[in-house]
């Protein structure tokens, strides 16, 4: 009976992730298989201090208060989305593990029914083990097959009780592994809640600084978002040229054709290219891998699965498992990381640009590729 609670209780967890993916509970790659580590990636940076208010500070100063909320949020809603695939390969391993116990019960008792059967065929042949009934009989050769038979029986006896033994502790481990499997969905579980309300925490206080904000002030702020992005574009496009331009000289860029431009998009890159393409003016929404709203690493792995190719849900994890290239290598297709933190990504289609799904409040859109501070590269399909 314990073990069948055992079972049920395992049933149970599986069930349970119902609740973990429902509106408005906790639900969220990421996650993977567990990825090698390269080390802890740093945290979001705290926004700027509080002090003062209104006329005693400047309008930059507002923007890049705004700025470090969202970045933490979306630092968050990375973890959101880790914690729950993580979440969903847990309640995978546990609904595997209850078909096992099933399968363990249901063979322990298969072994027990033939033990049973053997002992009482004993008893049918007058209580006498087979050795005390083959040392009475007078024909000698009825003594001999008797020994052929004990010897053949007793080994049998021996090997249903070894398998009885291992479909035990079979068992026990199955059992053991589900206990452990459901500690950590419980942890990933608290996982999800705990950024799912730093990512709410950190919405709501940006858009509480931004509607303080005068209708005037808001048009100025967004004017401020895109001049900064404009001039960290300017500057990455301009290191971006002298760099192609040393490597044309030397002729060291394996990929990044005549003259330093950029490299030839795969059949699987392009596909990416178009379906990104086709997300532009969708909103961001966290934890949101479409069809009608994404965040910034749904919009990425989206984008590979359609073209063929499965890649890991977060951008985190994206940075950590997929193959890197140079930054002056680019291609369509490949996927720029984002901030020390690994915390933003886009895809890369071209002539410096690409298709990103921003942060909260901000829809899907083309953005160029220097415009924030860049990470990294990686090629799924490398």
């Amino acid at each position: 009976m314990n073990r069948r609670r055992c079972a049920i209780a395992a049933i149970t967890a599986v069930c349970a992730l119902t609740v973990l993916v429902a509106p408005g509970a906790a639900f969220a790659a990421p996650l993977a298989p567990a990825a090698p580590s390269a080390g802890p990636l740093p945290r979001a940076p705290e926004p700027p201090d509080r002090g003062r208010e209104g006329g005693d500070r400047s309008l930059e100063e507002v923007r890049m208060e705004i700025e470090g909320l969202y970045h933490q949020a979306v630092s968050a809603t990375d973890a959101y989305n880790l914690a729950k695939e993580e979440a969903e390969r847990q309640s995978g391993e546990i609904a595997r593990l209850a078909q096992r116990i099933d399968k363990g019960e249901d063979r322990i008792k298969e072994l027990k029914d033939r033990a049973g059967a053997t002992a009482r065929a004993q008893y049918q042949g007058g209580g006498l083990p087979a050795e005390a009934q083959l040392m009475l009989t007078d024909d000698p050769r009825l003594f001999l097959d008797g020994v052929d038979r004990v010897k053949q029986g007793m080994k049998a006896t021996r090997d249903l009780l070894r398998e009885l033994d291992r479909a035990q502790a079979d068992l026990r481990a199955y059992a053991r592994d589900a206990g452990a499997q459901w500690q950590t969905l419980e942890s990933n579980r608290l996982r999800q809640n705990e950024a799912k309300k730093k990512i709410t925490e950190k919405i709501t206080a940006a858009e509480k600084l931004e509607k303080r904000l005068a209708k005037k002030e808001r048009a100025r702020l967004l004017e401020l978002e895109r001049e900064a992005a404009a001039k960290a574009q300017a500057e990455w496009l301009e290191s971006r040229d002298r760099r192609r331009a040393d490597d044309a000289r030397t002729d060291a860029s394996p990929d990044g054709g005549a003259g330093g431009r950029d490299g030839k998009a795969t059949a699987g890159g392009a596909k990416a290219v178009e379906f990104a393409s086709a997300q532009l003016g969708k909103p961001y929404s966290w934890g949101a891998e479409g069809p009608g709203s994404y965040d910034c690493s749904g919009l990425t792995s989206q984008a590979w699965a359609a073209a063929g190719r499965n890649i890991p849900r977060t951008s985190q994890e994206q940075w950590r498992q997929l193959p890197r290239v140079a930054v002056g290598d680019l291609r369509p297709g490949d996927l720029i990381i984002y901030h020390a933190d690994a915390s933003h990504v886009g895809l890369y289609i071209g002539d410096g640009s690409i298709v990103h799904a921003p942060r909260p409040g901000r829809d899907v859109t083309v953005a160029g590729a220097g415009s924030m501070k860049i990470l990294g590269v990686v090629r799924p399909d490398r």
